[in-house]
């Protein structure tokens, strides 16, 4: 029983990594937990296996909120994750379940409370198996805290420290509640070079990593659209209403096609940003587009 239900949370993982929509993996998510609380409920097959089973799905039900923009109901799954994962006494997927809450803090602008749930998540990781993934995950996201704070070392560091994970084996992402296996860090990068303000070196690690999404697959709606919400980001702080524009668009369409709840917030902010740009006719009607985007 334990082996069914984590074979068909990796399955599910799997539907949600390739959904345009991640909001349309929902029901089917919600079914399947009610099935784990009551096996739980009934004490069928090892307590420890359903427990992390458990906790799996919890923080698959978090990642499904999240990109709609439901955190209340995200910090929930994600805490509940974090309690079974305990109790499972897996560390993992407990250091896990606190890096997916920390994006929770980050896309609230509480960046310190962020870097406080990272250091727990960190001390998580140095528990578990060192052939995962994990700590180089927490140093990935680490960065983007630090970032926030506009603290260029530490954000360096962190960096460095995610950069490490090229040198484990395939088998140091799970594929489901892990997925972090470095081939997102150009973009992640880039990201951080924005927030800090460090253009130049921004522009050129962002052109890199839409390269990087326009080959990959399914997962690369959501992740093509940031990056291009962070170019877009460039052309504001550089008062390039054309840039602003030709990449705001392109996001726009993805936001659009994938109902993706990240990149529309991720654009909203962009607007926040505009200052005099939004005297450009073009970059007026841009900011129209993304207040008519609808969203789950």
């Amino acid at each position: 029983m334990p082996a069914d239900f984590a074979r068909m949370n990796r399955h599910l993982w799997q539907v949600y990594r390739l959904a345009r929509s991640k909001g349309s993996v929902h029901p089917v998510v919600r079914d399947q937990l009610t099935t784990l609380n009551e096996a739980l409920a009934s004490n069928r097959g090892s307590a420890r296996s359903l427990l992390s089973a458990a906790a799996d799905l919890f923080q698959l039900a978090g990642e499904v909120a999240f990109d709609s923009n439901r955190y209340s109901e995200a910090s929930a799954s994600y805490a509940l994750a974090a309690s079974l994962s305990k109790d499972a006494e897996a560390y993992d997927l407990w250091a896990c379940a606190l890096v997916r809450h920390a994006y929770v803090d980050m896309s609230e602008q509480r960046h310190r409370q962020a870097v406080q749930m990272l250091g727990a998540a960190e001390r998580l990781a140095d528990r578990g198996d060192s052939n995962y993934s994990t700590r180089h995950w927490v140093a990935a996201v680490q960065a983007e805290a630090y970032a926030g704070l506009g603290d260029l070392d530490a954000c360096e560091r962190a960096m460095d420290r995610a950069e490490a994970v090229r040198g484990l084996s395939a088998d140091g992402a799970t594929g489901g509640w892990l997925r972090f296996d470095g081939a997102r860090l150009t973009e992640e990068r880039g990201s951080r070079y924005v927030q800090l303000g460090r253009l130049d070196l921004a522009e050129s690690t962002l052109r890199d990593a839409l390269k990087q999404t326009a080959l990959a697959s399914g997962q690369s709606y959501r992740r093509r659209g940031a990056v291009l919400t962070d170019l877009a980001a460039i052309g504001v702080k550089r008062r390039d209403g054309e840039q602003v524009v030709a990449y705001g668009r392109e996001a726009i369409d993805l936001a659009r096609s994938s109902r993706s709840g990240y990149v529309a917030r991720r654009l909203r902010a962009l607007c926040d940003e505009f200052g005099p740009l939004s005297r450009d006719h073009r970059v007026a009607e841009l900011r129209a587009e993304i207040a008519a985007l609808s969203t789950p």
